[in-house]
């Protein structure tokens, strides 16, 4: 039998793909000894339901380009791909079961893991690695998401919230965000009318 891949999966919205991501994909592939990350961004996410999310074409060119250049990032459309409701357990569960698989979650992310689409099922199938948010409470994510591993990086108060709020307000995002993401923003006049 074929040896399986140590693969980290960091998920969202990607709306855009941000500097945060790239660290918390940074210090998994370093501290876990993973294989490769993979930028897996959310084609329909259940959980933003009734909110306004960014077409998943571009949320899939902006991934491709967030990680252009990297060999141990990768960007991954199945999702995007997938009809209906995009769901975490569905996407665990179409890697090869040899993988050897670590869900990356920022911590407010991971403090919400019980309200998921079987979460327990989620958290069989892969080791959480959680990414420290300012203002997050470590005792409240280890409750919600039981043993996890935490990521050693810096508190970076950047998300996606933050940034299209910016933009909407006509500052600039550049360097929060690869060049080549901040172009196609640019470019496609994204999250200017917001």
């Amino acid at each position: 039998m074929l040896a399986g891949v140590r693969r980290g999966i960091l998920g969202g919205t990607f709306d855009p793909p941000h500097l945060a991501h790239l660290v918390a994909a940074e210090a998994a592939y370093r501290d876990l000894a993973l294989d490769v990350v993979s930028f897996v961004p959310a084609g329909a996410p259940w959980q933003k339901a009734g909110r306004v999310v960014t077409a998943a074409t571009h949320r899939w060119e902006m991934s491709l380009l967030a990680v252009g250049g990297i060999d141990y990032l990768e960007a991954d459309d199945r999702e995007v791909r997938r009809d209906g409701w995009t769901y975490t357990i569905d996407t665990l569960d179409s890697f090869p079961g040899r993988d050897d698989l670590v869900l990356i979650l920022g911590a407010d992310a991971a403090a919400g893991l019980p309200t998921w689409h079987r979460a327990a099922d989620v958290l069989a199938r892969a080791e959480v690695a959680v990414m420290p948010r300012p203002g997050a409470d470590r005792a409240a994510v280890e409750q919600a998401a039981g043993r996890v591993r935490w990521l050693d990086t810096p508190l970076l108060p950047v998300s996606g919230t933050l940034l299209r709020a910016m933009r909407h307000e006509g500052r600039s995002i550049r360097f929060l965000v690869r060049e080549a993401v901040y172009a196609y923003i640019e470019e496609h006049g994204l999250y200017a009318g917001r």
